[in-house]
């Protein structure tokens, strides 16, 4: 699908501010020092993949992202698609998870061509559990149907509502988080320099 998503419109970007601001959003984020949750997700092929089987080949990233609709979601993951050599080298595996279904027209995205692992994650439980999961406001998903024809119920089969909070974490072997970049605005993401400086740290 070709992302046809624009900035919001900058009284709807205040609106929207103001409700995270109330609503408090990101504050029950995993934080540095704590176990991540233990997951197992379908990637686009359906196949299982579990958080216990990526930490015995050593350190994860783990990073959320709104979808392949995203254009801010393409530009990162196409920037750590570029680092990936380095990211193995240093003996880690990233993962990639979005509350996209995984059928046939997440097969022939373009992040599903990327060399790491895409999951699905249903309703953004896996998110909820990291705690970076948010109820989106009808105001931003009646904006994203009419303006950009993005129906999201549709894509994520089902919860339109629920999204994750772009948010990268890497976890050292033993599933604890080391690093982590959270920020509850969609335009704010991670630096693939940073995150290799830490991996740096744990080799």
């Amino acid at each position: 699908m070709k992302s046809k998503n624009r900035p919001l419109l900058p009284s709807l970007i205040r609106k929207k501010d103001d409700y995270i601001k109330r609503t408090n959003r990101g504050k029950n984020a995993l934080k540095l020092g704590d176990q991540a949750p233990a997951f197992s997700l379908p990637n686009q092929q359906g196949k299982l993949t579990s958080l216990s089987n990526l930490l015995s080949k050593g350190p994860v990233i783990v990073t959320f992202y709104r979808g392949s609709w995203c254009p801010y979601c393409n530009l990162q993951l196409k920037a750590l698609q570029s680092r990936l050599p380095e990211i193995h080298d240093l003996g880690a595996q990233l993962v990639a998870i979005s509350p996209e279904v995984p059928d046939n027209s997440l097969t022939e995205n373009e992040i599903s061509k990327m060399s790491f692992e895409v999951l699905s994650d249903q309703d953004a439980d896996v998110a909820a559990k990291f705690g970076v999961s948010w109820k989106v406001p009808d105001f931003v998903l009646a904006h994203m149907k009419v303006d950009h024809q993005l129906d999201i119920e549709k894509i994520n089969n089902g919860n339109a509502n629920i999204m994750p909070i772009p948010a990268t974490y890497i976890l050292n072997q033993q599933g604890i988080a080391v690093w982590r970049f959270v920020d509850v605005d969609y335009r704010v993401r991670s630096e693939p320099e940073d995150i290799i400086n830490e991996l740096k740290k744990l080799v």
